[in-house]
């Protein structure tokens, strides 16, 4: 489980020193109809003749590589980039933080008998 906060100073390129980034998770744009490679597999595919393609079949990771996408809160600036981190099963922006366990429980002990000298 990995837990990213949903703020981080970090450098920013365009204004050349470290300010406050706000961090989300990058995500894919949808797909043009109008690509040239859309454009091409569609004319292939039209009438008869079936799959034209091979069709993948064979995934071998089961996790995918996350991307923050940080963005200067500079109001001038705002400019972005990306920052790819590790693979990781669950992902979460801006979760509680985690508190160590024994900070928080303290342990019922008998109080100490005074001793007189």
């Amino acid at each position: 489980m990995v837990n990213v906060p949903k703020t981080r100073r970090t450098f920013c390129k365009k204004c050349g020193k470290h300010q406050p980034h706000k961090v989300t998770q990058y995500k894919k744009g949808k797909d043009s109809l109008y690509a040239q490679g859309k454009r091409r597999y569609d004319r292939k595919q039209s009438g008869y003749g079936g799959q034209t393609k091979p069709i993948f079949r064979k995934k071998a990771k089961t996790t995918k590589k996350i991307v923050l996408r940080l963005e200067c809160v500079e109001p001038n600036c705002r400019s972005k980039r990306m920052l790819a981190i590790k693979r990781c099963k669950h992902f979460e922006l801006g979760g509680d933080k985690k508190r160590k366990l024994h900070n928080c429980i303290e342990p019922n002990l008998p109080p100490r008998a005074q001793q007189s000298p």
